[in-house]
């Protein structure tokens, strides 16, 4: 993705609500189970709510039980970024919108192996949805 979104924390803080900051810019998580789109099971593309892009399609989204929108699979390889996080006391693969840096959520090994066996775990407050095909 050549397109890079780089705005200052100001231009940041105004685009973004209060919720969508935190967990863009500050690597925030929401509460389990609160997010808009955890239950969402229309049609459509999952897009970044800081700058638009193309993040999953609703056909790799699927109920892990975690409590946060899960999918298989992004909707392609440039799509996002993973980064290694070592916060909270334990390693894990972070996940980054690859158009403007944006923290979305996690990547664990734990998917269903029949589709690849990754959980993309992500925040519904980096997502906006846009219904589809």
């Amino acid at each position: 993705m050549t397109d890079k979104i780089d705005l200052t924390e100001a231009e940041w803080r105004q685009k973004l609500s209060p919720e969508q900051y935190h967990v863009l810019r500050e690597h925030g998580t929401e509460r389990a189970f609160t997010g808009k789109y955890e239950k969402n099971k229309a049609t459509g593309v999952y897009m970044c709510a800081g700058c638009g892009a193309p993040l999953f399609a609703s056909a790799t989204k699927y109920d892990s039980g975690s409590g946060w929108p899960s999918y298989t699979a992004p909707v392609d390889d440039e799509a996002v970024d993973e980064v290694r996080d070592a916060s909270h006391g334990m390693v894990r693969t972070e996940v980054r919108c690859a158009r403007c840096d944006g923290h979305l959520g996690h990547v664990f090994p734990d998917g269903p192996r029949d589709q690849g066996g990754l959980r993309y775990c992500i925040n519904s407050a980096s997502l906006d949805f846009k219904p589809g095909e």
